[in-house]
């Protein structure tokens, strides 16, 4: 037992020494390759940028904040105008890298999209522009389905249009989230963090034992079909439920929404299993942050830590935080 200058032996006397802790992961720079930063608060951003965020891809693609249901080509086109918008400003009070991704989402039915294929072409080419989607097959929409075909077709349009301009595509990939048999809340409140009106989702569009899988292999044969390689698939909200898919019957890069873990039961555990199975060469973490949910903007510094809690080497989780988005998406170099 070392002496110690205490009255009485405390922890201290006993301990054999600390570990030799990698005090680089404090200043490890990280992207998030998957949020809404733009619809967020001046608050928020902040502590993205406190926090080591070097870069991030805020996606223009979301049905949560157009008033509109069904949504028209117009209000979608407004989405990614405003992105386009306020981007620089963002960079200029965060100092953090912005590049957008746009494109449809399949959460609630558009009407007429096909001329916004046709802009997407346009909207690829600005030099802003790094990722098309979120987009990918959804199981249920909001107020109104969207027919599965039609669903496809929206999928391989905007592949397509990503292959042509040599960008990746985010795909929104369901989770199974909810299918554990706990308690429900009450009819007609929603789940508190989630401002959405509950009641309103529509029956499932797929008719299988595991329509959000199912989902993710639409997804990966339409992108395929528009020519797309899967080494510029990026899979978000990557979970249990997809991950030995993906991992082992395509090439793309899965990535894991850790910051709203409450909601979709994804946390750095998920991660860090999955880079002890598979390696991190195609994993990434994002936050999906947005105004419309209760997330965590510090969720990638918190899992920086806690990945090597769990036992993954900081060159892993340099990799999985930092350099393979940077190599995905182009950014934050």
């Amino acid at each position: 037992m070392d002496q110690t200058p205490t009255e009485r032996p405390t922890d201290a006397a006993y301990d054999e020494g600390a570990p030799s802790l990698p005090r680089e992961l404090l200043n490890t720079p990280w992207i998030d390759g998957h949020n809404h930063a733009h619809t967020l608060s001046w608050s928020d951003r902040e502590r993205y940028a406190l926090s080591g965020c070097a870069a991030m891809v805020a996606v223009a693609s979301g049905y949560h904040w157009t008033p509109y249901k069904p949504v028209r080509a117009s209000d979608v086109r407004y989405l990614w105008d405003d992105a386009i918008n306020r981007r620089a400003a963002i960079e200029r009070n965060h100092f953090f890298e912005v590049g957008l991704g746009l494109g449809v989402h399949t959460g609630v039915r558009v009407e007429d999209p096909d001329p916004l294929f046709e802009k997407l072409d346009e909207y690829a080419a600005a030099e802003e522009v790094v990722a098309i989607g979120e987009t990918g097959v959804t199981p249920t929409q909001h107020v109104e389905p969207w027919d599965l075909d039609e669903q496809r077709a929206a999928v391989r349009a905007q592949a397509a249009v990503a292959a042509r301009h040599d960008l990746p595509v985010i795909l929104h990939t369901p989770n199974r989230a909810g299918d554990d048999g706990g308690r429900s809340y009450r009819p007609g409140l929603g789940t508190p963090g989630y401002e959405k009106t509950p009641g309103l989702e529509g029956p499932s569009v797929i008719d299988e034992g595991n329509p959000a899988l199912a989902a993710t292999r639409m997804d990966v044969e339409e992108t395929r079909a528009a020519g797309l390689p899967d080494e510029r698939v990026v899979a978000s909200h990557a979970d249990p439920n997809n991950t030995s898919y993906l991992m082992a019957e395509t090439d793309c890069y899965l990535s894991f929404t850790i910051g709203h873990s409450w909601l979709i039961g994804v946390d750095a555990a998920d991660v860090a299993d999955a880079i002890d199975e598979y390696g991190p060469d195609r994993i990434m973490v994002d936050t999906d942050c947005a105004n419309v949910l209760r997330t965590d903007p510090f969720a990638v510094k918190r899992a920086v830590l806690e990945l090597y809690r769990y036992g993954i080497e900081p060159d892993a989780i340099r990799r999985v935080v930092y350099e393979n988005p940077r190599d995905v998406f182009g950014i934050g170099g």
